[in-house]
């Protein structure tokens, strides 16, 4: 996956980062600057938990991508460990790669169905080595049958950058020490982005299903401006990367041409990101290696849905301009059925969007220090309701989901200097009969990237991913969490030189704390020139 250099660098960054790795231990003393190698990539994050029950691997892929020729194989799942009800399905990713290589893109599909959309760190030149775990219970279903494996991490490999990914999949089955619950039908529809007239795909559920999600692994990549999406500006300011009206995005899904779905997506920075790979190399961005989908509650569309019949769902991201790639969008449909009912009837008794409001204006620069100025905002609402007619009685969901956008982009002429002050809030409640979940998310992006005497470039950059749930039954507070994971990163480096003559240093630090009535989790991670500092447990 090529990122976009800002246009006052020619050469290539190098860079690195990961999710669970050991690494070796830390020096007592950090090094002056960085040098060949660091510490293996690490997060914040808290470690997928795991049940004391009996359990089975199954290992699912084993790769050497060098190219963009997917990986193709055969899945089939444990004979013991519960034969397909299983307390919980852990999914574990292990690489490996040395040398020089960009940051990578890639996925994994079993059955069809995407189960881990991820991205890979830039290596050192002794080589490095990353986990990804992540709690894949929710695919039981298609786990618990023989199925097609397919996983590409696209890659080039040639004299310059002769990084080869290597890669392990493996599955964890453990025994359920009581009934779990899961999707009862995981339909897989690939990428589903089209409009109404001729995109999009078919989507056929059963006709006693009673609640429908869709998850959306939306990612804006490739290399190209819509890897920055969050940095394009209108035609008419002087900047490298365009779109029509400017860098306000929103994910939207349609049923049958009517929207049934709105999101804010997560401004991802690759480890490569901001042209200053030294700031991702042992932490990097919040989901960068385990890349979250965008879930959408289709419920109200149920009855809808289950007349037996194909009906069309598409996903499209807003503001890209025409005819520009950059955005994948593969989509799984998970569906819990009615066991006590053939045929579950209902309605959509309401749907209701505000105007969409995107607005960018521009303010030219004096010449000189003085900067170019972008201000966005933008923004969104949809309310949707219907009712099912299931074996217990009607039951009726609605969703209510608002959201907004606002930024400031500041760059001079050249761009060497370009900052991005950022917000994106999405928030979300659904509520189904006496239950209602509501989910406020917001992510933030506050960096500036400067090129100064002799070619020094300098990143200094936070990022927040948070999200507060409340759910209520009745009016009354049931159950809440808020998880809240920050990353803070300042790294500088003499562009346009060869890796040894680079002189690179950097700090970074990671935060992420989770609370609710599951508990406490509250973790710090820092690192100085590729040496790991700090590893702080508050809870």
């Amino acid at each position: 996956m090529r990122r976009r250099v800002m246009s006052m660098l020619v050469g290539a960054a190098l860079a690195a980062s990961t999710l669970l790795g050991a690494g070796p231990a830390a020096a007592d003393t950090p090094p002056v600057e960085f040098g060949d190698d660091w510490h293996d990539p690490v997060t914040a994050a808290p470690p997928v938990s795991k049940p004391h029950t009996k359990s089975c691997e199954v290992t699912v892929a084993e790769a050497r991508f060098k190219d963009f020729t997917p990986y193709k194989g055969d899945y089939a799942p444990p004979v013991k460990c519960g034969k397909g009800s299983w307390g919980k399905v852990v999914l574990r990713l292990d690489g490996k790669v040395k040398g020089r290589q960009y940051d990578r893109l890639g996925y994994l599909r079993i059955g069809g169905v995407e189960v881990l959309r991820t991205s890979t760190p830039e290596p050192s030149v002794d080589g490095i080595t990353w986990t990804v775990e992540k709690d894949v219970t929710r695919y039981r279903e298609t786990l618990s049958r023989d199925q097609q494996v397919e996983m590409l991490i696209g890659n080039v490999v040639n004299d310059t950058y002769t990084g080869v990914i290597d890669v392990k999949a493996t599955l964890t089955f453990y025994e359920a020490a009581k009934p779990t619950a899961a999707p009862d039908r995981v339909l897989p529809l690939g990428d589903a982005s089209g409009d109404d007239r001729d995109g999009g795909a078919a989507l056929t559920t059963p006709r006693n299903s009673e609640r429908i999600v869709a998850e959306v692994y939306a990612t804006g990549s490739g290399g190209g401006c819509e890897e920055y999406w969050y940095l394009t500006v209108p035609d008419a300011a002087p900047y490298s990367c365009k779109a029509d009206r400017g860098p306000y995005r929103e994910v939207q899904v349609k049923v049958d041409g009517q929207l049934a779905g709105i999101a804010a997506p997560f401004p991802t920075v690759w480890t490569g990101g901001w042209s200053n790979p030294f700031l991702w190399y042992v932490i990097p961005g919040p989901r960068a290696f385990d890349i979250k989908p965008i879930e959408y509650d289709l419920t109200p569309f149920a009855g809808v849905l289950n007349d037996g019949r194909p009906h069309r769902v598409e996903v499209s991201v807003v503001g890209v301009p025409e005819a520009r790639t950059g955005w994948s969008t593969p989509v799984n449909v998970l569906v819990w059925q009615d066991e006590k009912s053939d045929r579950v009837t209902g309605r959509l008794t309401g749907h209701k969007e505000s105007t969409p409001s995107n607005t960018s204006k521009y303010t030219p620069g004096t010449g000189g220090d003085e900067p170019h100025r972008l201000d966005t905002e933008g923004g969104h609402r949809l309310h949707v309701s219907g009712y099912v007619n299931t074996s217990h009685g009607r039951v009726a969901t609605t969703v209510t989901r608002s959201l907004a956008n606002t930024s400031l982009h500041r760059w001079t002429d050249g761009e060497s200097t370009d900052a991005l002050k950022a917000t994106w809030t999405d928030r979300e409640t659904v509520t189904t009969g006496r239950r209602a979940v509501r989910t406020d998310r917001t992510y933030t992006m506050d960096g500036t990237t400067t090129l100064g005497a002799g070619d020094r470039l300098r990143t200094r950059i936070s990022l927040g991913d948070r999200a507060e749930s409340v759910t209520r039954t009745g009016g009354r507070r049931t159950g809440w969490s808020v998880l809240d994971d920050r990353y803070d990163g300042d790294a500088t480096y003499t562009a346009n030189v060869p890796r040894d003559q680079r002189h690179a240093v950097g700090t970074s630090r990671e935060r992420y704390r989770l609370v609710g009535d599951a508990g406490c989790y509250d973790r710090t991670l820092s690192t100085v020139q590729g040496t790991l500092t700090e590893d702080r447990r508050r809870c």
